[in-house]
């Protein structure tokens, strides 16, 4: 069994990799940190990755979002895969939820933590990826939507259901 957290950088998606790193040390799992990016400017400016001005440079995207994970789950594994906008119907984030579910698959992950404000919702907004991730069945999805509440031992001791 492994644990997915694909990570952008932001608190909720912080907040659920200290989850999954809680949850994966509980049951003595592997946690698989992912990050995925598009070759998209705008994409990387949306979520805080470069500033407007600043050049758009993948390696120092990917080092600076693999520091702030490792400072978290120092146990994980980091993976990051680049995804390409080359395909004329997608959106990049539609890029990367295909991603995320492709890792999700390969890795087999038993749970998928998600930091989305919206996951789940009956309205999303198109630039998330939580709810397409969401909606897949092969996995279990575990949704945190407020970054400023503490991982506690409530969270990680009932999950006889996940062994």
């Amino acid at each position: 069994m492994s644990l997915l957290v694909p990570f952008d950088g932001s608190s909720l998606a912080e907040k659920a990799l200290e989850r999954a790193a809680a949850l994966g040390a509980h049951l003595e799992q592997d946690v698989v940190v992912l990050t995925v990016i598009p070759d998209d400017p705008e994409y990387a400016r949306e979520r805080n990755w470069i500033t407007r001005g600043e050049p758009f440079d993948r390696d120092a995207i990917e080092a600076g979002i693999e520091k702030r994970a490792m400072a978290i789950a120092p146990e994980a594994t980091f993976r990051t895969e680049r995804v390409s906008s080359d395909e004329p119907t997608a959106t990049s984030t539609t890029n990367v939820v295909r991603e995320i579910r492709r890792v999700a698959a390969e890795i087999d992950a038993s749970v998928v933590f998600i930091g989305s404000e919206n996951a789940g919702s009956v309205i999303s907004p198109q630039s998330s990826v939580g709810s397409p991730v969401a909606s897949d069945h092969r996995y279990d999805v575990y949704v945190v939507r407020h970054p400023d509440e503490e991982v506690t031992d409530d969270d990680v001791t009932d999950v006889d259901s996940l062994e």
